[in-house]
């Protein structure tokens, strides 16, 4: 799940200006050249359309879910299996699912301080979000008990979660570990789906979860700057999992496992490599804008900062799957960075 900030991510001291992209259609509708039939015009209508679901649901931010449920079947020592597949689908909807209800329960706060999202600017109508959530929801329970009762076991509490952490927890203390408790869980739902236990799962989904929790605590003054005290207890403990990631599980100096490790990888030094590789990508994807907001926690660095732990979350789970033995997953997951940095520039992760 991604972090959101209790508060408006790009706050305005001015009255809530016009969308450019209601601008936009409305000037087409008034034109004495536009028709509602018309092919171009219809076009623009489904291209504004879907634009206004991209950044509702943050699809972007897509591309960090997936590797939740390939590092957790590659702590189960067994290969991605269709019921992966399901649990990947599965974490998809809930993910946005959580994106939709967001949306939704701040929609009167947005309506003063972020009128530019797509429910107070019209594009989406609330009632419409309230559904794709609900929809959503429903989809991603039905995907994980396809994928048996032990996934269906962790779904059912990663959806309460997600809703919980929209609906109540959100602005209270207790919101940043229900964030990092839904990410934790959607790694285990992996696991379950795969090998039918989260129990050799739940180192990583403890390392997944705390990397989120730091986020997550850093994205609560996103809007308005504070302290540097986040940014660096953030900086500290992306430097921590990075040398915990670099170790291979039982190795001296980690914390022993009393689960059943993964099979070993068969190329051992490949692993090593690649666990250092992707240790070095974490950190810097991470560690960089934590710096630099440490330095200066100004809104524009702290939300720099929380979109960068975002994206580190992919470099992350593909260091736990290699971690766990698994190359080709953890290949996969990191081949999902590039996408992800490349449509973030569209569309806000946060």
């Amino acid at each position: 799940m991604t972090p959101r900030s209790p508060r408006p991510d790009r706050p305005t001291t001015t009255s809530p200006p016009q969308s450019p992209i209601t601008r936009q259609s409305q000037s087409r509708s008034q034109s004495p050249r536009a028709g509602t039939t018309s092919g171009a015009g219809a076009g623009a209508g489904a291209g504004a359309r879907a634009r206004a679901w991209a950044e509702l649901l943050r699809l972007p931010a897509l591309f960090t879910v997936p590797g939740d449920a390939l590092a957790g079947a590659a702590t189960t020592g067994n290969r991605p299996n269709p019921r992966t597949l399901l649990a990947i689908a599965s974490s998809l909807c809930l993910y946005e699912a959580g994106m939709a209800l967001n949306d939704w329960a701040d929609r009167t706060e947005d309506a003063l301080e972020r009128p530019h999202r797509p429910l107070p600017s019209g594009r989406i109508h609330p009632s419409a979000a309230l559904v794709a959530a609900g929809t959503l929801t429903a989809a991603g329970l039905a995907l994980a008990a396809r994928a048996g009762r032990p996934a269906l076991a962790v779904a059912a509490p990663l959806a309460a979660t997600v809703w919980a952490y929209d609906l109540a927890l959100k602005r209270t203390p207790a919101g940043p570990a229900a964030m990092a408790t839904a990410r934790g869980l959607d790694l285990l739902l992996g696991a379950t789906a795969t090998g039918g236990s989260a129990r050799p799962a739940l180192p990583a989904a403890l390392t997944l979860a705390t990397h989120t929790l730091a986020v997550t605590t850093v994205s609560r003054d996103e809007t308005r700057g504070g302290s540097p005290l986040a940014p660096l207890a953030a900086l500290a403990t992306t430097g921590t999992l990075a040398w915990t990631l670099t170790r291979p599980p039982g190795a001296p100096g980690t914390a022993p496992s009393r689960y059943p490790a993964a099979a070993p990888s068969r190329h051992p030094g490949a692993a090593s490599s690649l666990r250092t590789v992707l240790a070095a990508a974490f950190v810097t994807t991470s560690g960089r804008p934590l710096l630099h907001a440490a330095l200066n926690p100004s809104p524009p660095l702290t939300q720099r900062a929380v979109g960068g732990g975002i994206r580190a979350m992919i470099p992350l789970q593909a260091a736990l799957a290699a971690r766990s033995g698994a190359l080709a997953s953890a290949l996969l997951t990191a081949a999902l960075a590039p996408a992800a940095r490349r449509f973030a520039r569209k569309v806000s992760v946060t």
